[in-house]
C-alpha cells in the first residue's frame, strides 16, 4: 500500500508533449483503462470512502509488444492542497491474464451493498523519471491531461503523515517538473475527474 502525491494538469498539444516526454523519461507502455466507482446502497455513512470503491481494468501494451490486461479493486482517502492531491491508497489485484474480467467481482460488489455510480475511461502512455511516474492521457468526454505523482511506500507513511516539510518537499519536485515540460501553473486542474464529469452531465456534486 502506498500513499500518492500528484496533480494533473490540462494538455493542449498532446503530440508534442508526447515527444518530449519521450526524450526526457523513460517510456513504459500505452494503457487503456476503464474504471467504474461503486457505492453503497444500504448505508451510505458507512466506512466506504466518499469516493467509492473503484474496480480498473487495466490494459498495458509494453515497448516489446507484450501485452497485460489486470483487474484491480483500490479505494482511498483523498484531499487536495493547493491543487496537489494527497492520496491515502489501499490496492488488490483482483485477476491478470490475457483473459482477465471483473464481471465476478462485480457481483460481489453488488451482493456487499454497493452499486455502480459513474464510469470513466482513459488511454494514452506511461512514463517514468527519477521517482515520478507521469501519464500522458485523454479522458474520454473531458479531453487531455498530464498525470505526475510520487509514491510515498509503507514505510515512508508514518513519518510522511505528520511531516508537511515532506509533503512540500514533494510538491515542489511535482512542480518542478511540471515546469520542466513547459507547462504552466495556471494549467493544473484542482477538480477530481469525477466532479468535472458530473459538471459535464449536469449533476449536482455529491458528498
Amino acid at each position: 500500500m502506498a500513499t500518492e502525491i500528484e496533480l494533473k494538469a490540462h494538455v493542449k498539444d498532446s503530440e508534442a508533449l508526447r515527444l518530449l516526454l519521450q526524450d526526457k523519461t523513460r517510456y513504459m507502455c500505452s494503457f487503456e483503462k476503464e474504471d467504474t466507482y461503486y457505492f453503497p446502497t444500504i448505508n451510505p455513512n458507512s466506512d466506504i470512502p466518499k469516493s467509492g470503491v473503484r474496480l480498473r481494468s487495466d490494459n498495458k501494451t509494453f515497448p516489446d509488444g507484450t501485452e497485460k490486461e489486470t483487474v484491480y479493486v483500490t479505494y482511498k482517502s483523498k484531499e487536495v492542497r493547493d491543487g496537489i492531491e494527497i492520496n491515502d491508497e489501499k490496492e488488490f489485484e483482483v485477476c491478470s491474464s490475457q483473459n482477465c474480467i471483473g464481471t465476478v467481482f462485480d457481483e460481489f460488489l453488488k451482493m456487499m451493498g454497493l452499486k455502480p455510480g459513474y464510469s470513466k475511461r482513459k488511454k494514452g502512455w506511461a512514463f517514468s523519471k527519477e521517482g515520478i511516474n507521469a501519464e500522458l492521457l485523454e479522458v474520454e468526454k473531458l479531453g487531455w491531461f498530464l498525470e505526475i505523482e510520487i509514491v510515498v511506500n509503507d514505510t515512508d507513511i508514518d513519518a510522511f503523515n505528520n511531516n508537511d516539510t515532506t509533503i512540500n518537499e514533494k510538491r515542489k519536485q511535482l512542480m518542478g517538473f511540471l515546469s520542466e515540460l513547459g507547462i504552466e501553473k495556471e494549467a493544473i486542474e484542482s477538480r477530481y475527474y469525477s466532479e468535472m464529469l458530473r459538471e459535464l452531465a449536469g449533476q449536482a456534486p455529491s458528498g
